[in-house]
């Protein structure tokens, strides 16, 4: 039996309230509601929910390069609006889990493929921001693991115009599969 996971990427206070240090704002605050529905339809249909979070220490070298953002135990590192809710009410099933990563791409050093593969996930969606980096470079990631991988238009975001050509490009590189 085919089996899928929905990935949930970098859905911070940090990357989407109005106040975010790095924040792609209004374009990433509403694809939450998708982002809902989506979820809501994997879990009905048995299939795996990741939250997926750039994760920081304070003194984190990364900050040579981007603002601080998503520290540990910060408010910037929490999951945002309607989604830290649903979390919160979720995070003690099974089939809701929480992988840290410290790179762009969710697949790098955090033993996500194996988590995946041990629960017999060949199908990985990819939500959340941003399109041009994280989700982009995930889907990459996917790909290198032998995962299937389908992009949600309306579940990606980002704070520059690359949206939709990044789109494109997973689906060009890495024979994503692009849903509206």
């Amino acid at each position: 039996m085919r089996k899928e996971a929905l990935l949930i990427i970098d859905m911070s206070n940090d990357f989407v309230a109005d106040d975010g240090s790095l924040t792609a704002g209004k374009r990433a605050q509403a694809i939450v509601p998708y982002i809902l529905q989506v979820s809501k339809q994997m879990r009905d249909n048995g299939n795996l929910v990741v939250i997926c979070m750039d994760t920081h220490q304070p003194d984190d070298s990364h900050f040579q390069e981007w603002a601080p953002h998503n520290v540990v135990g910060s408010w910037g590192h929490r999951l945002y609006g309607e989604l830290e809710a649903w979390y919160e009410s979720a995070k003690d099933d099974s089939d809701v889990l929480f992988v840290p990563k410290q790179s762009y791409n969710a697949f790098h050093r955090t033993g996500l493929a194996d988590k995946l593969r041990e629960r017999g996930v060949d199908t990985v969606h990819i939500t959340g921001v941003c399109t041009d980096i994280c989700d982009f470079l995930t889907a990459a990631g996917a790909y290198d693991e032998g995962f299937q991988t389908v992009v949600h238009r309306r579940g990606c975001a980002t704070f520059t115009a690359n949206h939709d050509t990044f789109i494109e490009q997973m689906a060009l590189c890495f024979h994503t599969k692009i849903v509206d």
